[in-house]
């Protein structure tokens, strides 16, 4: 909505446009609309295991367009934001049902309905009961509705949802001090209060509204109809903006709200922004297309321990996949089951999967679905799996041909709403299927006699860490430290229990006998002095009366009451509470609910306000240093090769400390600086104390992926081995005769002395001489038996190790390998510790080994034991067993087009070559294939039968290969892990957003052309000279205001490949603006071409984190200025958030004449920068001249703004006028 449109509405005292405008067009839903916005009360089904279903009353604010739910009216328990919500399904769908099916068996299916939402790739769930038709009627005619909105009504509900999480009383006004805590959540930096006092333009009496001077001025606001259709004609080359009757209907479709009731309409500046659209989308047999496919789609994270789920398979269904992995092993009942095999993956029942697929397939798309069916099944099983098949998808089934006299494969259209078959084939007459040797993979973790967690013991804190172990036939691997699975509902719940340990307001135990009294009063009145004694200041602490209770002490009335929070159990979980009837889950969610509602009894009603802070707390934790400098902190870290080693020193400035840590190797430091009551760590980065300032970086990477784990000082390098003392100068210990061992080197080691070594990370030490103490000796670069630390080293115990990382089935989890043949197994040497444990030896190393309980221990001793008798007689039984494998006929015979089969390089092109045959090839086998070597070979192949390309068996970590190659050479079922949000996710996700998420893409007509070479520069080539102008409404992450650059990279054939950047806005995440500065690509094969905007900020040390991307198909993008939504990592839209972008679109042949006559027009101006573009609009022009400021609507003109102008006329408005504002 516009300024002045807002005026009118401010002025007149309307209701908010956003629901007037929902109520209008609603029609028959308005009486619907009307119920869900009173509330009704329904029976929510949690999350959180320990939580029993509860009755709460569900409304929706209309105004916001969100679904909030509570216990009583003055406090909101939760909220989910309607534009996030991706299905609602009816009846009891969830697991959240399954937690409590005593209650859940009380309640009618039909009467229950569950909510998806969210922008992950795993979705949350609200599973409620009770007024089913009510709520699902309108949730589903609120989500449409609201994603069909213009940005304006966008604008105006994110503003009401940000004033709304600031007014906690409900009495529609806010404070200055509230405002100034909300901006730097929205990346907008206040400096004082005097800033915020000024930029409200506050006038009394505080219940008068008015008007902003000019910002109704039309020669600089308004952009009548025909100025738009010259802005679209000559700057965005936009065709159809020839009929003005178009242009017309384009305006009045974009202006949905009550005040564009006019005969002409018109623009506001502030509109234009979200006027600037993004590309849109532009039949044959199935050969010819690209298919979205999923690869262990049942998986929900990592390959070896994260959950297999049925919604894993639903939503990548309805994001539009069309080709879908059944990993398939024996289970109960003679029916399968689905998981990742050989692994700790959860597993999921075969037929629940078949109804899964059936309710979700053809929601999205109507499009054939593929299922590629990993059998590892008995014949038995097999059967039955071939007769659900025909039960649960009947007529989705196909069957037989759809034309037994083609000659080529079916089209998408002649298959729709029809299921294949992807599974090996007996020849007629057979009754097993032969498999090549060169299918057996020893190191396929498939294939391995056992996985599972042991623990090894971390060397600086003695505790025992879970890591991945492997046993094959002749090695066993083991993986970095690793954690065991827990799904997302038990770790929300293990933190919540715990939030309260890293809150200031937490004191634990305060003394002993009757001490913590004295000192919790003695804390509360100084405090109170100090800043006023305002009544609710509090702390909570232990309890020295009722173990396991706390005690709360406030502060009313000029003295100190205590209060005592009891505690219970209730079905195994823990609660707490003041009074009976309000039981809380944990001490957090009490504290939180009494700082927003006012605690009641006889004599007095109060909320709780200021928390007091501990005194001094981190002058007595292990990892603060009140006398070290920065040399001796880094000596101390040096000794300690670990990521997340770290500790916290007093500067010598007043006021300022420093946190020194490790991280990659190295050793890095960062000040903190206290300005009053805070801990400013960076620019930007807030915290109450320095503990919380440590909990925080605990929980929360500090650098990249590091977080703070060691706390070190002289205690810990002493029972660590290698505090400076551990060695004294001139003292020779008896040693045993040198061996020459080599060894790695782990990290950098710079020699403190002259008689230590200094090496590089990766270096190899010779002729070591092993001593006690954690000091060696050794020889490098060219130095002979000097000292070095031995935790810096690992041995080299097999020279082809870069090779065996590679190859193993751990992939790059790998930390290292044992081999079987010349390991023995021995005694365990820490009993004391772990149930068992088990010692594995190799001649160099021994490796300390613990199991949970001692029939785990037994079985891992018996394995090796037989694998390392057994080794290579097991390998050759292994391949023998695998070429035999027998085929179910009744399975066999559902298979009709997608029949796999070895791919033969000979038959390309010949008779042989029969279409319904298809061959599926690992990353690595098809990386020797789609090269410039034999990519043309591959494209021909492709043009006649299907191939599918899937992850190596090492991605472990779910992590995604580059897909460019693979549809370059024209592979069409190329398979990724949805789960992972990474970049070749991104662009799988961009290439079928030109099919409109049908799951299929027309190939380009060049790559049916028998001379194109995917490797050759022989293309059309473009030219597109790309300028970022602004970006608004940035996600924050951390704590820290975001300093954003944008990363401009084309991504496509490899002589298309380049990269470019913006310089850096400080600060500004909100609306920052970059410097005219154009960047040119030139593109020679433009069909497989992507442009993809990444946006970074850069943290306090100069690294990039990721913030949003947005990637786009070069052939779908147009001329002129656009407006680029950003979307998060897994390519979900960011509420508000998007680019301005101006590009052009030229042939090569005549750029250069381009080039010319610019140069001759505007001479270059220094640093590379551009002068701004003639404007075809006078409005535009107007605007650029005055350069005003409208922020939040990222108009046209916010490119040509200075540095640090002022926030967005709009939000002040809004703010200021919108409601009272209390001056405090």
């Amino acid at each position: 909505m516009s300024l002045s449109r807002l005026n009118s509405f401010l002025n007149g005292f309307l209701d908010d446009p956003s629901e007037t405008e929902a109520a209008a067009g609603a029609g028959e839903m308005s009486g619907v609309l009307k119920r869900l916005e009173t509330g009704t009360v329904l029976t929510l089904f949690y999350q959180k295991k320990s939580q029993r279903p509860e009755r709460r009353n569900f409304q929706v604010r209309l105004k916001s367009r969100q679904v909030v739910w509570s216990r009583t009216p003055e406090k909101v328990e939760g909220d989910v934001d309607i534009r996030e919500i991706k299905e609602i399904r009816p009846g009891k769908n969830s697991r959240d049902f399954e937690r409590y099916p005593e209650d859940a068996r009380k309640l009618d299916s039909a009467l229950c309905f569950v909510v998806l939402y969210g922008i992950d790739f795993r979705l949350k769930t609200l599973s409620l009961a009770e007024d089913v038709n009510l709520w699902v009627a309108g949730l589903n005619w609120l989500l449409t509705d609201t994603q069909r909105s213009q940005t304006p009504l966008h604008i105006e509900r994110w503003l009401r949802k940000q004033f709304d999480s600031m007014d906690r009383s409900r009495e529609g006004s806010i404070t200055p001090k509230d405002l100034k805590a909300m901006l730097p959540q929205v990346n907008y930096r206040v400096p004082n209060m005097r800033f915020l006092r000024d930029k409200l333009l506050v006038r009394k009496p505080l219940s008068s509204f008015f008007l902003l001077p000019n910002v109704d001025r039309p020669e600089l606001c308004q952009i009548t109809l025909y100025d738009f259709q010259k802005f679209l004609q000559y700057d965005q080359k936009e065709p159809w903006a020839s009929d003005i009757a178009k242009v017309r209907e384009f305006m009045c479709n974009y202006l949905r709200d009550p005040f564009s009731d006019m005969a002409e309409p018109f623009f506001q500046l502030d509109e234009v922004g979200g006027t600037l659209p993004s590309p849109p989308h532009p039949p044959t047999g199935l050969h010819l297309f690209l298919g979205v496919s999923a690869s262990y789609r049942y998986l929900t994270g990592d390959q070896f321990s994260s959950e297999s789920s049925l919604e894993a398979y639903s939503r990548c269904l309805r994001m539009g996949c069309r080709c879908i992995e059944l990993d398939c092993w024996d289970g109960p009942d003679d029916l399968p089951i689905i998981y990742h095999g050989h692994t700790l993956t959860s597993k999921i029942k075969f037929l629940d999967v078949l109804h899964t697929i059936k309710e979700h397939a053809f929601v999205t798309s109507e499009f054939p679905v593929i299922l590629s069916i990993e059998d590892h099944c008995s014949i038995v099983q097999q059967r039955n799996m071939a007769a659900h098949f025909k039960k649960v998808f009947g007529d989705m089934l196909l069957t037989k041909p759809v034309d037994v006299n083609a000659d080529q494969l079916p089209s998408p259209a002649q298959l729709k709403k029809k299921i294949l078959i992807k599974h090996k084939k007996l020849v007629e007459g057979n009754l097993y299927e032969e498999v090549s040797l060169a299918s057996y993979s020893e190191n396929d973790i498939s294939n391995s006699i056992k996985n599972g967690i042991l623990y090894l013991e971390d060397p600086i804190d003695h505790t025992w860490s879970p890591h991945y172990f492997v046993l094959t036939s002749n090695k066993i691997y083991y993986s970095e430290e690793t954690s065991r699975y827990q799904s997302n509902e038990d770790e929300e719940e293990t933190e919540q229990k715990e939030l309260h340990f890293s809150e200031k307001w937490f004191h634990g135990k305060l003394g002993g006998g009757r001490d913590g009294r004295q000192i919790a009063e003695k804390l509360l009145h100084e405090y109170c002095t100090e800043t006023g004694g305002k009544d609710g200041t509090f702390l909570v602490r232990e309890s020295e009366t009722f173990v396991g209770d706390y005690t709360l002490s406030f502060w009313r009335s000029g003295r100190v009451q205590h209060c005592r929070i009891h505690s219970r159990q209730e079905a195994g979980a823990t609660k707490f509470y003041l009074t009976d009837n309000l039981v809380f889950d944990s001490l957090y969610s009490l504290i939180c609910h009494y700082r927003e509602v006012p605690l009641r009894c006889n004599e007095f009603e109060m909320r709780l306000t200021d928390p007091v802070p501990q005194p001094n707390a981190h002058e007595s934790k292990e990892w603060y240093h009140a006398n070290l400098t920065r040399l001796q902190a880094e000596h101390m870290l040096m000794r300690v090769p670990r990521d997340g080693a770290f500790l916290v020193r007093k500067r010598g400035e007043p006021n300022s400390y420093a946190i020194s840590f490790r991280a990659e190797g190295k050793i890095k430091h960062c000040r903190i600086q206290q300005e009053g009551r805070l801990f400013m760590l960076g620019s930007s980065a807030e915290f109450e104390s320095l503990l919380d300032l440590v909990s925080y970086y605990e929980k929360h990477p500090l650098y990249r992926k590091m977080k703070l784990r060691y706390p070190i000082n002289e205690e810990t390098l002493e029972k660590m081995g290698t505090a400076v003392r551990g060695r004294c100068p001139g003292w020779q210990p008896l040693r045993p005769p040198s061996t020459p061992t080599g060894l790695k080197a782990l990290y950098d080691y710079k020699a403190q002395r002259e008689d230590e070594l200094s090496f590089c990370k990766q270096a190899i030490i010779h002729n070591v001489d092993k001593q006690d103490g954690g000091w060696w000796r050794g020889d490098y670069g060219g130095k002979k038996q000097l000292w070095f630390p031995a935790n810096y080293v690992e041995e080299i115990m097999n020279t082809s190790g870069p090779e065996q990382d590679e190859n193993s089935p751990l992939g790059n989890f790998l930390k290292g390998f044992v081999d079987v043949p010349s390991c023995h197994v021995g005694k365990c040497l820490k009993k004391q510790l772990l149930e068992k444990g088990g010692q594995m030896t190799h001649p160099s190393q021994s490796l300390d080994v613990a199991t949970d309980t001692q029939e785990e221990l037994n079985d891992w001793v018996a394995k090796i034991r037989e694998a390392t008798q057994n080794a290579d007689a097991r390998m050759q039984e292994g391949k023998i067993m695998e070429r035999r494998k027998k085929i179910a006929l009744e399975l066999s015979e559902l298979v009709v087009y997608c029949r796999p089969v070895p791919f033969d390089e000979e038959k390309i092109g010949t008779e042989k070559a029969c279409y319904r045959d298809m061959s599926s090839f690992p990353e690595t086998k098809a990386e020797k294939y789609a090269n410039r070597g034999k990519g043309k070979k591959f494209l021909q192949y492709n043009r006649r039968q299907l191939s599918r390309i899937y992850p190596k068996g090492q991605r472990l970590d779910s992590s995604n290969y580059d897909p460019l190659p693979m549809w370059i050479c024209g592979s069409q079922l190329v398979a990724l892990n949805f789960q992972t949000p990474d970049k070749p996710m991104q662009l799988n996700q961009s290439l079928f957003m030109l099919g409109g998420r049908s799951g299929y893409v027309l190939q380009p007509d060049i790559m049916r052309d028998e001379l194109f070479d995917p490797f050759d520069k022989s293309s059309l080539k473009h030219v597109e000279p790309i300028t970022i102008l602004g970006a608004r409404h940035l996600p924050k992450n951390g704590r820290s205001i975001v300093c954003p650059f944008v990363e401009v990279e084309v991504c496509g054939s490899e002589f298309d490949n380049s990269k470019n950047k913006t310089d850096v806005v400080a600060d500004n995440g909100l609306n920052a603006v970059w410097l005219l500065k154009q960047f040119v690509f030139d593109i020679n094969n433009p069909e497989f071409a992507f442009l993809r905007f990444v946006v970074y900020e850069e943290d306090m040390f100069s690294d990039p984190n990721f913030l949003a991307q947005a990637t786009f198909p070069v052939k779908g993008l147009k001329t002129g200025y656009r407006s680029v939504p950003l979307k998060n990592s897994y390519s979900e839209d960011l509420e508000l958030a998007s680019l301005l972008i101006h590009i052009e679109i030229v042939n090569a042949k005549v750029s250069k004449i381009l080039a010319v006559s610019d140069r001759l027009l505007h001479p270059p101006l220094p640093d590379g920068h551009l002068r701004p573009r003639a404007m075809s609009c006078p409005w535009l022009k107007a605007r650029v001249c005055n350069s005003a400021w409208t922020l939040l609507a990222l108009t046209l003109a916010s490119i040509y703004l200075e540095k640090g102008a002022a926030f967005t006329d709009k939000m002040w408005l809004w703010f200021s006028q919108g409601y009272k504002l209390k001056c405090n």
